[in-house]
């Protein structure tokens, strides 16, 4: 089978080694090198770095969804499908009408929860029970598509964006081979249930000690390792890698133990923090050198 695959991140890299084992990729579609690292070199994306090494033809169109020369270009390769997996470009109507079996996206949920941009961090954030890949036709919608493929995991009470991240990299790879073997019938999506995952800031790693303290751990595990969960210590933010909710009382920020803060609900127990220029390390290490104000 011909295929176009259009990915960027780590998470993309397991797709594209299956298909190319098991298919003919004539091109992959992906961002743009960026500026990357403290020299700021432009950086291939992993999906990039991956093709190249199989071999494979890679374009880097900053944009596309007005783009009539490239529209003619994807159309030229005559593919069979495409397969998209957080590729971070919407492809316009003349682009997903051109491969014949239209073009299968790689969704890192189980749909129609968590539609959108960062939908493994929302599932950690929301303490959600299970997670799983969707594999769904496109259309020009925001992940509105049918399904063609489901399959969940459960989730254990802690559990990280890292390790849910690898997990549905591989159950990704897998169920697109499948549906690309079987063609199952398509399946529109309920219409109950609808939630999204939007874009990342920064500002979503900052914790505010009035919420709960289970809340808090949440958002610790959900935001490792980007954008970093942190909390401002008088002039220095510092990141903290891990953390869990314990019981305990008092005003919201106020220290409990060197390592225990107060929440709205309970408190939260510092594991391994990171000062700024430094390296991560077991919070006990680093509060024997470094003492955090009464109140945060």
């Amino acid at each position: 089978m011909r295929i176009v695959f259009m990915g960027s991140p780590d998470f993309s890299v397991p797709a594209l080694r299956a298909l190319a084992a098991a298919h003919q990729v004539v091109a992959v579609y992906c961002q743009p090198p960026r500026p990357a690292h403290r020299g700021q070199k432009e950086t291939p994306c992993p999906v990039h770095r991956a093709a190249l090494e199989l071999g494979i033809p890679v374009r880097t169109p900053a944009r596309v969804r007005k783009d009539v020369a490239e529209h003619e270009a994807f159309a030229a390769l005559d593919a069979d499908v495409a397969v998209v997996a957080a590729y971070g470009l919407i492809l316009p109507r003349a682009m997903l009408d051109a491969p014949k079996r239209g073009c299968l996206n790689i969704h890192a949920s189980l749909l129609p929860r968590w539609r959108g941009a960062a939908p493994i961090h929302a599932a950690v954030l929301a303490g959600d029970a299970e997670a799983g890949i969707t594999i769904m036709r496109m259309e020009e919608g925001l992940d509105t598509g049918p399904m063609l493929l489901k399959e969940a995991i459960p989730l254990h009470p802690r559990i990280t964006t890292p390790e849910l991240h690898d997990a549905l990299a591989a159950m990704g790879a897998r169920l697109i081979l499948r549906a690309l073997a079987e063609n199952p019938p398509e399946i529109p999506q309920p219409e109950e249930g609808v939630t999204y995952a939007a874009k990342l800031t920064k500002a979503d790693g900052a914790l505010h000690w009035s919420e709960p303290a289970l809340a808090l751990e949440r958002r610790v595990r959900a935001m490792t390792p980007w954008p970093g969960a942190y909390f401002q210590a008088g002039d220095e933010q510092i990141r903290v890698h891990d953390a869990i909710a314990e019981p305990g009382t008092g005003a919201p920020g106020t220290l409990l133990a060197p390592d225990l803060v107060a929440c709205g609900q309970g408190a939260l127990r510092l594991l391994r923090l990171q000062r700024p220029g430094r390296a991560a390390m077991e919070a006990s290490a680093l509060l024997r050198g470094f003492s955090l104000p009464d109140r945060l």
